[in-house]
């Protein structure tokens, strides 16, 4: 891998993580549409440890609404009184939310792995994505705030994390449907959906450093990693601010649209080739 293509894939990781439309989809699909060959033992590895930029992206973006979590959480401890505030009921939330899906993580990790390898079944999990939108414009109700959620909301949500463990099925897209699916607006939807990306981010990210001091080309490619890595938080919190403005406005129909065409051209080129 190259530093241009780690900057090139940076910005994609950037552009995609939040906005629904897959970022592990076009992070395995750029190399291979641009012909680039990068060894099955690197892009794994920086699929992951980049996503930990847009990490980076989400937490300066959400950071009084993080602050005001952690600090209600610890209170609600110490007084015994742990939902008592909608801010320490969120706490509680974002956790059950990533249970669902660090569980089947830990369990389909190699079978994930094997889908990061394969272009055309990242293609094809596109056309997934574009219907899970699809589906959540036309059944929600779009009419609950954020802090109407319960435990049971929580829960189906964060369920929905485990099909984005594919590339090719966005996590955003995913989650935001989950939660539009539960008839949350699509901008309470979104907002908990990048709040619930940190902790399954950040556990991805751990894990995958320590297999990362095990490649043999650790000293030259941890660099073209970093700089993947803040490219990526840049046009990460950015994307954010993006996404939740047009998502006041608009609806998903055009993510949807553009996955499925993605998914089609991408399957085509792969086809001819």
């Amino acid at each position: 891998m190259t530093i241009l293509q780690s900057i090139i894939l940076g910005i994609i990781q950037g552009l995609t993580e939040f906005i629904p439309i897959s970022s592990s989809a076009h992070l395995v699909l750029a190399p291979a549409l641009f012909g680039w060959y990068i060894p099955e033992h690197q892009i794994f590895t920086f699929d992951v440890l980049v996503q930990m930029g847009t990490l980076v992206a989400v937490i300066f973006y959400f950071w009084r609404d993080l602050t005001s979590i952690f600090q209600a959480f610890w209170n609600g401890l110490v007084n015994r009184k742990p939902f008592e505030t909608f801010y320490s009921r969120l706490g509680w939330y974002l956790i059950l939310a990533t249970i669902p899906a660090g569980i089947a993580g830990v369990v389909l990790k190699k079978s994930v792995e094997g889908v990061f390898n394969t272009p055309s079944a990242t293609a094809g999990l596109l056309f997934v994505t574009a219907v899970l939108l699809l589906i959540a414009e036309y059944i929600g109700k779009r009419m609950r705030p954020l802090e109407t959620l319960n435990w049971k909301d929580a829960l189906i949500i964060g369920a929905t994390q485990i099909l984005a463990l594919f590339p090719g099925i966005s996590r955003s897209g995913a989650t935001i449907a989950g939660g539009m699916s539960r008839h949350f607006s699509r901008q309470a939807a979104a907002r908990f959906s990048f709040l619930m990306s940190i902790p399954i981010m950040f556990a991805a990210g751990v894990l995958e450093a320590k297999e990362l001091t095990e490649l043999p080309d650790l000293i030259t490619f941890l660099p073209i990693v970093l700089i993947g890595f803040v490219t990526s938080a840049i046009v990460g919190y950015f994307s954010i601010h993006w996404l939740l403005t047009f998502l006041g406005k608009r609806s998903l129909t055009a993510f949807a649209v553009y996955c499925a065409l993605a998914g089609a051209f991408s399957l085509l080129i792969l086809y001819v080739r």
